[in-house]
């Protein structure tokens, strides 16, 4: 028996109310982005005046256009079709204005129910609810990139982080998590040729915060790569960090723990192959990088965070011209503190390249650090270094001070 539940109201107040309760459902699919269709037929509304023919019928779909779920909403008019891409709110708006006033039918189609209302006036309203008809749509306006975690895929801890629904659809307030995500495991991917292809990968990530990226990174080494993994998380903030292991141990997530600790004052157990840094604040982006080069690490991965140093380092004589507007001299100085970090850890003995990270219109700080440790390490590294230094017209700043610090150990 296909289960069903109906609403019915021959009054006024309640015809409204029920028309209330069909567009808080709407409001609820839009929200948690489970939203895969809405119909609207049977138009209540005159025909339309100067020769334009009313709107027979309204048709919404979720798309995807540059990253973004929206909503394409297709006017039928005669023999014509018009198209428009909405936003959540938008679409939203919109019903709220048509639903039992221009059309006496909706149909919403989410992941948990297909919703009927019936509306042939202001004064009566039925609901009629069924069991979901419609799988999860491909959002194929765009080509869609293959991703290591793909969309419509159900994975567990991008549901438990809330990037997902259970049925794999990413929520469109998380798009630009999930290319985060998704960036993010192309370049720990692109880096595992660089190490061992058996034993026990180890890796500490440094200020992981919420962790959405340690998981990440769990998820691509342990689960899509079968490699057997020792991931510690490191953050300052007990609260996060208890969080974080109490999701790990619902997940089960074997090999992946966290712990409040500061980088700098903390000594692993064993070799370190990868160290994960993303975002750290004030001076904990060098300090992970500084432990980084003396625990050896095979890869470091980092997207440093806090370049105030070097601005007020800049002597007054360094591209005056340019430097005299605040704005421009706090970019040039973020660019500047990168480049001298990758040429230390050239210096150091690392092959560095400088990527972008993920959009700039999630974040301004979007450049990575990708350091792979060289088996032999670069003559000249040091000497371009100390002209980088003298380009920029600057002496011995934080990064170099926690390195000679350390060799003077």
């Amino acid at each position: 028996m296909n289960a069903e539940v109906q609403s019915q109201a021959a009054a006024g107040e309640d015809g409204l109310r029920i028309r209330e309760q069909f567009l808080a459902e709407l409001s609820k699919a839009l929200q948690c982005g489970e939203c895969w269709g809405l119909t609207l037929s049977q138009p209540l509304s005159a025909q339309a005046g100067g020769g334009v023919l009313r709107v027979e019928k309204i048709s919404v779909r979720p798309v995807e256009i540059s990253g973004r779920v929206c909503y394409q909403r297709a006017e039928r008019r005669g023999k014509q079709e018009f198209h428009q891409n909405l936003s959540a709110d938008e679409l939203l708006s919109r019903a709220r204005d048509e639903v039992g006033i221009n059309f006496a039918q909706a149909d919403l189609y989410t992941s948990s129910a297909d919703l009927s209302l019936r509306m042939p006036d202001r004064n009566g309203a039925q609901i009629t609810r069924r069991k979901p008809s419609r799988a999860a749509p491909v959002l194929a306006h765009d080509r869609r990139k293959r991703y290591l975690i793909p969309e419509g895929e159900p994975c567990a801890f991008m549901q438990e982080i809330g990037v997902m629904t259970p049925a794999g659809l990413v929520k469109a307030a998380k798009q630009a998590k999930f290319r985060q995500v998704n960036r993010f495991l192309e370049l720990v991917d692109d880096a595992l040729p660089e190490l061992s292809p058996e034993g026990t990968l180890r890796v500490i990530d440094f200020g992981c915060g919420k962790s959405y990226l340690t998981f990440a990174l769990h998820h691509l080494l342990k689960n899509i790569r079968q490699r057997d993994v020792e991931i510690l998380g490191l953050d300052l903030k007990a609260g996060v960090v208890r969080d974080c292991q109490r999701i790990a141990e619902k997940l089960g997530c074997a090999g992946l723990r966290f712990e409040v600790g500061d980088i700098a004052g903390y000594a692993p157990a064993a070799q370190v192959d990868l160290v994960v840094t993303l975002h750290a604040c004030d001076t904990a982006s060098d300090a992970a990088l500084a432990q980084a080069i003396r625990w050896g690490a095979k890869v470091i991965l980092a997207a440093p965070c806090c370049q105030h140093e070097v601005s007020a380092l800049l002597p007054a004589d360094v591209l005056p011209g340019m430097l005299r507007f605040g704005i421009l001299k706090e970019r040039f100085a973020a660019l500047a503190t990168d480049a001298l970090r990758a040429a230390l850890l050239e210096r150091a003995g690392y092959q560095t390249q400088i990527v972008e990270f993920i959009d700039l219109e999630h974040t301004p700080k979007n450049l990575l650090l990708r350091a792979v440790r060289r088996k032999q390490p670069d003559a000249g590294a040091a000497a371009a270094f100390e002209l980088l230094k003298s380009q920029l017209g600057i002496g011995e700043f934080g990064l170099e001070r926690l390195l000679t610090s350390q060799r003077a150990r």
